[in-house]
C-alpha cells in the first residue's frame, strides 16, 4: 500500500509506542510509518501514526504536551515498584 494516512490509535497497556508502529508495518505492508509523541509502555492512550507520505505531517502536529490520569493505590508495594510488577504482603 502506497496510500498516504493518518491514523489515531487507541494504544494498550503493555505495548511500546515502536511495537504498535511495527503492527501498523504488518498490517499495511509498508516499511515508511511513523508516530506523532511517544506513549510510556504501560499507558493508553491516544497515538497518532503516519504512513507513507503523510508522516512529513507528523512533524507539524502539537503534541508536545502530555496529560496522564492515573489510580493509585498507597501503602501497596510489587516485586518491580511500579504497576506491572506482582504485589508483595497485602497490597
Amino acid at each position: 500500500m502506497d496510500e498516504p494516512g493518518l491514523l489515531v490509535i487507541d494504544k494498550p497497556a503493555g505495548l511500546t509506542s515502536h511495537q504498535v508502529v511495527g503492527r501498523v508495518r504488518r498490517v499495511f505492508g509498508t516499511r515508511k510509518v511513523g508516530h506523532a509523541g511517544t506513549l510510556d509502555p504501560m499507558a493508553t492512550g491516544v497515538l497518532i501514526v503516519g504512513l507513507n507520505r503523510a508522516t512529513r505531517l507528523l512533524g507539524h502536529l502539537a503534541l508536545h504536551d502530555k496529560a496522564y490520569r492515573a489510580t493509585i493505590r498507597l501503602g501497596g508495594a510489587t516485586t518491580t515498584d511500579d504497576a506491572d510488577g506482582e504485589p508483595l504482603g497485602g497490597a
